[in-house]
Order: C-alpha cells, then sequence, then structure tokens
C-alpha cells in the first residue's frame, strides 16, 4: 500500500488530521481499496462520557470499518479504515454534531496529551488537564496545518510517575515534581516496620483475610 501521513487525502482546510493509505493491487483486495486512518483530538485526561463514545462509535460504523485503536500512547482516538468520499461527510459530522475536532498528524504539533491529574491522582502536583487544554487551544493551527521539518509532540504527567511517557515519547516533557523538602515521619515508619496494628501494610487492604501465615 502507499500510505502517508497527510498530502495523499485529506479535508477541506487540514493538512493534517487523515493518514492516507490506498491499495497497490485494488483489484485483488478490493476491501481495502482506500484505507484511509482518521484520528481524532482526545480530551484532556482522556474522560470521555459513555453518550459520547456511542456517537463516536455510531458515525465510525456509518462511515468507516467499525475498527478502532482506543487509546494510543502517543493520543487521538484512531479510526482505522475509510474511503475518499466518506471523508468530508464524517467531517462534517463529526465536527458539528459531536463537536469534536482531528488530532495531529504528519509533520506538525501532535495533539498533546497528559495524564488524568489531580482529577484523580493523589500524586499530582499540578493541573495537567488545563496545562494540556491550554496548549491545545491555543496551537490549533500548529496541529492542523503541518509547517514543521518533523514532528513535535507535547505531554504533560501531573508527577514523576509519568503515567502518560512524556519522556518516552514526547519531545517537550512537562512532569511535575515536588519543590518543597522530602518530610518523613520517621516514627510512623517504625512502627510501619515493627508490624504496629495503627500502620497496617497495604493500607490495611488485606486486613480480616484469613491468608495463612506470611513468610
Amino acid at each position: 500500500t502507499h500510505w502517508k501521513h497527510g498530502g495523499i487525502v485529506g479535508v477541506f482546510g487540514y493538512g493534517g488530521g487523515i493518514v492516507g493509505r490506498y491499495s497497490d493491487v485494488p483489484k485483488q483486495f478490493p476491501g481495502v481499496e482506500h484505507f484511509h486512518t482518521v484520528r481524532i483530538a482526545q480530551p484532556s485526561g482522556l474522560y470521555y462520557t459513555t453518550g459520547n463514545l456511542r456517537g463516536l462509535m455510531d458515525l465510525w460504523d456509518k462511515y468507516g470499518s467499525g475498527v478502532t485503536n482506543l487509546h494510543g500512547s502517543t493520543g487521538d482516538m484512531i479510526f482505522l479504515g475509510t474511503r475518499t468520499e466518506n471523508l468530508e461527510p464524517l467531517f462534517w459530522d463529526l465536527t458539528h454534531d459531536l463537536k469534536q475536532d482531528l488530532g495531529g498528524s504528519g509533520s506538525n504539533l501532535r495533539t498533546p496529551a497528559c495524564c488524568l491529574g489531580d482529577s484523580r491522582c493523589e500524586w499530582a502536583c499540578y493541573d495537567a488537564q488545563e496545562a494540556c487544554n491550554a496548549l491545545t487551544q491555543r496551537y490549533q493551527d500548529e496541529i492542523h496545518r503541518p509547517a514543521f521539518p518533523y514532528k513535535f509532540k507535547f505531554k504533560f504527567s501531573a508527577c514523576p510517575n509519568d503515567c502518560v511517557a512524556a519522556i518516552a515519547r514526547s519531545d517537550f516533557a512537562v512532569i511535575g515534581t515536588r519543590k518543597d523538602n522530602i518530610r518523613i515521619d520517621q516514627a510512623a515508619v517504625k512502627k510501619y516496620m515493627a508490624g504496629d496494628a495503627e500502620y497496617p501494610s497495604n493500607g490495611g487492604a488485606h486486613k480480616g483475610g484469613n491468608w495463612g501465615k506470611f513468610d
């Protein structure tokens, strides 16, 4: 097959978001004569409502193969396999009915990605979702209209656990760290090590179970 991140096919006004793919032997494999990939920009922290997901799946069943990749570590919901004539109708319904947009592809700014941050995680050191959304809105033109010699990625991890793999999978990693001195209650640590009931192992998760003797 021939494929390319933008340039082969696309939607009006955008240079990215569609990865075009055509078969070299369409008569032998008519089902994949066209098999373009559509990238859908993800919300910060990958939070979806069930209604939103249902709408996206119905849209893809209507215009594409129904096959998706949810979620790659590089961000974006991936719709795998559609024909050229379906791209504009799909884009219209996506943006007008579902109020969502295409993500980035090709030599541009890829859709910024982040962890769920302080919306759920006690280790968050800053609001990764807010930072991710702010830069996504600021750089819409760079996401949708490739102008770089190569792709560029932002990723936001709210703490050093780096659940979004910012170090491994981005060019601009924003990782939250604690700036204060580390504070340790040494007396509590000693009680925990001594098996004190006030500080049960695993936060008491195994308390009361008939687990037998531990080594």
